[in-house]
């Protein structure tokens, strides 16, 4: 028989690859983690710290010095992280040289809710906690309970994404049987909105009467502004 010593060769290179291959693998595994990374992103207030996401991961011992690449949850660390109450969402990988990055989207407020507990509210219409390191310039609700929230949720989200309505709208108080005020900024009148409905239709009609009588320099003339009536802006003057 003729013996194909080529054949043989292959095998055997093949094999080494794959035995050196497994080791070095084996052996990156074991390695520690060289660093840990936190990355915040698409927001520049702070409301939760590096340091507090070190401390947290400190905590949960997961270190550069304890925890081999090998044994490490990421799964479970992305869950410590997401439940941080100031997390929204946080997502973890690991580099090939050891590296641990995290990338925190944090929570972020759009209103701030004013009574027995203060608290806010964030993007998603859920409560967040007061954060220790920094405080949102967000509108002040008033008599607004957390029952409350779903309801006046839309009015926020809606001051929240327009520019206009976010330099001048700081309150929003809740009357009887859910119609609302809201107060303008360096302004003398109070805004009736009444119900939350029409929302978009109701601060359009403002934002023209709003124009209008600056340009006529009458804006501190009025001490309310009503929009609950449909396509027409009532104005109570002083």
């Amino acid at each position: 028989m003729k013996i194909n010593f080529n054949y043989i060769k292959a095998i055997l290179v093949l094999s080494a690859v794959i035995f050196l291959y497994g080791f070095a693998e084996k052996r990156n595994n074991a390695r520690k983690l060289s660093d840990i990374e936190v990355q915040f992103i698409q927001f520049e207030n702070l409301y939760v710290t590096e340091e507090t996401v070190n401390k947290l991961l400190i905590q949960n011992k997961i270190t550069v010095t304890s925890v081999d690449k090998e044994t490490l949850d990421l799964n479970k660390v992305e869950k410590l992280l997401n439940n941080h109450p100031m997390i929204e969402n946080a997502e973890v990988f690991l580099t090939i040289d050891g590296v641990l990055n995290t990338k925190i989207n944090q929570r972020r407020p759009i209103g701030r809710i004013l009574g027995n507990k203060v608290y806010y509210v964030d993007r998603l219409g859920t409560k967040m906690p007061l954060s220790p390191y920094y405080s949102a310039r967000v509108p002040i609700l008033i008599g607004v309970a957390e029952k409350d929230i779903n309801e006046v949720y839309p009015l926020l989200k809606y001051i929240n994404e327009d520019q206009f309505l976010t330099e001048h709208i700081t309150t929003i108080t809740r009357l009887n049987k859910g119609l609302y005020q809201l107060e303008v900024r360096k302004m003398d009148f109070s805004l009736f909105f009444g119900k939350i409905e029409n929302v978009g239709d109701k601060f359009n009609n403002f934002k023209a009467f709003y124009k209008k009588a600056m340009r006529d320099d009458l804006l501190n003339t009025y001490k309310m502004v009503d929009l609950q009536f449909g396509n027409q802006v009532v104005c109570t003057k002083k």
